[in-house]
């Protein structure tokens, strides 16, 4: 489960603030963040995964206190726990598609490389239309395979939890719905948490929940009305 409580945010520069109250994500569901562009949805991932830290209040994820962990911490509870799958891919153009699908094997050593591992790593090659490419580098990628290689490396590790920040928005109708297959039938099957950001309204259907921010923007605005003489 994820709990966030009493959470502020503010980038160094810029006029941006997140202010969350409370929210809870309960573990094996399916959430989706909508809202406008710039309301928080990417940070409070980040924020989730502890990428980065808020200013004040909780971050707690599966009973464990994410925000209050050191950055080695963090790091390890991130590779073994969750998938990420970024806006921006992530991916490491010095790297084969196969080799950056593998890649949480290769940073992490309380994750074990095995001819398992591999093979299950080709097959969620295959699933998501790929399986051609493995020997490929990125800058040979379009944007939507590299956006699947991203789903892969993501799943393979088969974390707790999804974060997956805008996953169909660089898709065509087909494989947008072949990556949400595999991300909803993981999820499905080991009872792993995901919460996905995205501005696609076609696919909210497929989740069991979704988290508008406007009413976190709302909130903000009704604590602006109390505090003002």
């Amino acid at each position: 489960m994820i709990r966030v409580s009493g959470l502020e945010f503010a980038y160094r520069e810029g006029s941006f603030r997140l202010r969350i109250p409370h929210l809870e994500i309960h573990e094996g569901s399916t959430s989706a963040f909508v809202g406008p562009s710039g309301s928080g949805k990417t940070t409070l991932l980040n924020l989730i995964a502890g990428i980065v830290l808020p200013n004040r209040g909780i971050v707690e994820m599966d009973g464990v206190e994410v925000s209050a962990m050191g950055d080695a911490q963090r790091r390890d509870y991130r590779i073994t726990h969750i998938g990420l799958v970024f806006q921006e891919f992530e991916l490491l153009e010095y790297l084969t598609v196969l080799d950056n699908i593998l890649l949480p094997y290769r940073i992490n050593s309380s994750l074990e490389l095995d001819r398992e591992v591999y093979e299950r790593a080709e097959t969620l090659a295959e699933q998501v239309g790929i399986s051609d490419k493995l020997s490929r580098y990125p800058k040979k990628l379009s944007q939507g395979e590299r956006q699947r290689v991203a789903v892969c490396r993501a799943v393979l590790p088969q974390p707790i939890m999804l974060l997956a920040d805008e996953p169909t928005g660089n898709l065509d109708p087909v494989n947008k719905w072949r990556v949400l297959d595999i991300l909803f039938e993981y999820a499905e099957e080991s009872g792993t948490t995901l919460v996905a950001v995205t501005h696609d309204h076609e696919v909210l259907e497929r989740f069991g929940r979704v988290v508008d921010f406007k009413e976190f923007q709302e909130y903000e605005r009704d604590d602006v009305e109390r505090v003002e003489p």
